[in-house]
């Protein structure tokens, strides 16, 4: 009986811990992470920007084939180089808080999340003005502190269905086969134009596969959309539901 409950409580432990970073996990709070399989829409996100150069190759890649993403901004980095940040907003595309610093929230106290959270908005407020209210915990991390002072900050959590697994910066080839993997429609996928350790991480190989995903996906009917666009459909949807 004393080893079952040890189990147990071991267990418990571990899926507590998964659900903390899992990305379509909901234990610790609402999260967004897409819409209804089969939805012929899907939303590129990119974390860990503004990176130069490659979010302004991105950003070509994206105005060419005339498609919006979302880009959640780390607060330091918009601080160095608040001209990307500009371009990012001047594009059309949607500018999201991922924090300061880019720290693992799990592990910080309210107060610690809080000024992570404000003094990011300050920076994206400082170089661009007003943006979304849309915010993506770094690592997904988040618990239900984190969650709570995020939406008491007037934040709405965003997290993702789809990775393709390019913080290592692998082959454009490997990063596309990844997210060709898991793509069910109704899709937020996450991708990276920085990276949170230094200014200037290699993305090239996230920029080409951007561009092969997207030439691939509009090919088979899928619209890219913005996270609010996203967000609009589901509340239609929702509306109609109850009619």
């Amino acid at each position: 009986m004393f080893v079952a409950i040890i189990l147990e409580t071991v267990a418990a432990a571990v899926a507590a811990g998964y659900q903390s970073i899992a990305p379509t996990g909901q234990w610790y709070g609402r999260t967004f992470t897409g819409l209804a399989r089969g939805t012929k829409q899907i939303a590129l996100t990119y974390d860990d920007g503004p990176n130069d150069p490659h979010t302004l190759r991105l950003l070509e890649i994206l105005d060419r084939h005339e498609v919006k993403a979302t880009f959640f901004l780390i607060g330091h980095y918009v601080r160095q180089r608040p001209d990307i940040a500009r371009e990012v907003a001047k594009a059309g595309h949607v500018i999201g808080n991922h924090t300061f610093t880019h720290p693992l929230l799990i592990f910080k106290s309210a107060a610690e999340i809080r000024r992570e959270l404000s003094s990011c908005r300050a920076a994206i407020q400082d170089a661009i003005g007003e943006h979304s209210n849309l915010f993506r915990p770094p690592f997904g991390g988040r618990r239900p502190a984190t969650l709570h002072t995020a939406r008491e900050l007037g934040l709405e959590p965003i997290m993702w269905s789809v990775t393709g697994y390019d913080w290592n910066a692998p082959p454009a080839v490997a990063i596309e086969r990844k997210v060709s993997r898991q793509i069910r429609g109704g899709d937020v996928i996450l991708l990276h134009d920085g990276g949170h350790k230094k200014m200037g991480a290699d993305r090239s190989q996230t920029v080409q596969a951007t561009e092969h995903l997207v030439n691939r996906y509009k090919q088979e009917g899928y619209s890219f959309v913005t996270i609010p666009e996203m967000m609009q459909t589901r509340s239609l949807r929702a509306h109609a539901a109850i009619k």
